[in-house]
């Protein structure tokens, strides 16, 4: 266990309207929230409305007050979660988007992913994630959190129809995330990583 919580941004990753992401946030983060070792900032990209016709550098002035909202809690993360559906195999545009206007504070650091959606469960768009984020010098973890059906695996309540299953999944990739998240701040701090 590390010495200090671990700073984990939960990132949301859609923004249609009746979209079933939070749902599936809101439980991740009560699992996570039970935990001693992580320090939890949710951050809806729903809330964050930058431009789709960016990233641009510099941004102009008003992308430049979204991104002094965003980008500093980006940065304090030493790792994240993202919380993705899948829209026709692949991830929405709005998380591609937030990625892409962040650069450096992806770097050396990991990223996890509980993903939802169809027979595939969202894995589709998690593995075109990882490349992204590999591009990025981020470190994904193996193990995923996935619910095969999306809105069909949960309850009215907003609660998984099976919860040992999910459950165990996040454990798994909660302390996997958290192994890698103390090595690389470790790493961090004794040699700066550089792209």
């Amino acid at each position: 266990m590390p010495d200090t919580p671990i700073p984990v941004a939960v990132i949301i990753g859609s923004s249609r309207n009746g979209r079933f992401g939070p749902t599936v946030a809101q439980w991740f983060v009560g699992e996570a929230r039970q935990r001693d070792d992580l320090a939890l900032d949710v951050i809806d990209l729903a809330d964050v409305p930058l431009s789709m016709a960016g990233p641009t550098r510099p941004p102009a002035p008003e992308m430049a007050q979204v991104l002094d909202t965003v980008s500093p809690r980006i940065d304090r993360a030493d790792a994240y979660v993202v919380v993705t559906p899948e829209y026709n195999h692949s991830f929405p545009a709005v998380l591609k988007n937030a990625i892409d206007w962040h650069l450096s504070q992806w770097r050396a650091k990991p990223v996890g992913f509980v993903s939802y959606g169809g027979i595939a469960g969202g894995l589709r768009a998690v593995e075109q994630l990882r490349q992204v984020f590999a591009e990025l010098h981020a470190v994904t973890i193996r193990d995923t959190v996935s619910f095969h059906g999306g809105v069909q695996s949960f309850d009215p309540q907003g609660r998984p129809k099976e919860p040992q299953g999910c459950s165990a999944a996040a454990k798994t990739m909660l302390d996997q995330l958290v192994w890698w998240a103390t090595a690389l701040r470790e790493a961090r701090a004794k040699r700066p990583y550089h792209a």
